[in-house]
């Protein structure tokens, strides 16, 4: 059984970035291929130039391999963002590199979806597939067609 050091314990939260924050458990089905999704919606980060807060909704999904990245270090860990200063673009590719290196999935996905700013939303979308295989032809797949019937921007 796995030991985690956040799990059933009282909620330590860090306001610095911490990838350290993040564990894993084993995936016991990992002879098939399934999508574990989180939706985040009260992500919040800080523009680097002006300090402002940025929020979200971040979409996590990925389908695993031997590890999964369990949910309440998966919590602390998109807290630690909240006083890290990075762009959008910036936030989704660091939390895919991070969850990559930590799980080593078959596939996985980071949709930042961030509330306008000056009039703008910036939605930025990247994914990783296991280099030549079916899931690397899969991510370029659903990179090139994930917008392609975008939604009506009316709730934020």
């Amino acid at each position: 059984m796995e030991t985690f050091k956040h799990l059933g314990k009282g909620s330590q939260y860090s306001l610095n970035y911490d990838k350290n924050l993040l564990e894993t458990f084993a995936n016991k089905h990992k002879e098939r291929d399934y999508f574990v999704k989180f939706n985040c919606p009260e992500f919040t980060s800080l523009c680097p130039i002006t300090g402002q807060p940025d929020f979200a909704t971040l979409y996590i999904a990925y389908i695993p391999d031997a590890k999964m990245v369990e949910s309440k270090s998966l919590k602390l860990y998109l807290f630690s963002f909240r006083n890290h200063g990075a762009f959008h673009e910036d936030c989704v590719n660091c939390i895919l590199n991070d969850l990559v290196e930590l799980m080593n999935p078959r596939y996985l996905e980071v949709w930042g979806k961030f509330t306008p700013r000056g009039g703008i939303s910036i939605d930025p979308y990247v994914n990783y597939g296991i280099p030549q295989t079916k899931y690397a032809q899969m991510a370029e797949y659903r990179l090139l067609n994930h917008d392609l019937y975008p939604e009506r921007i009316d709730n934020r």
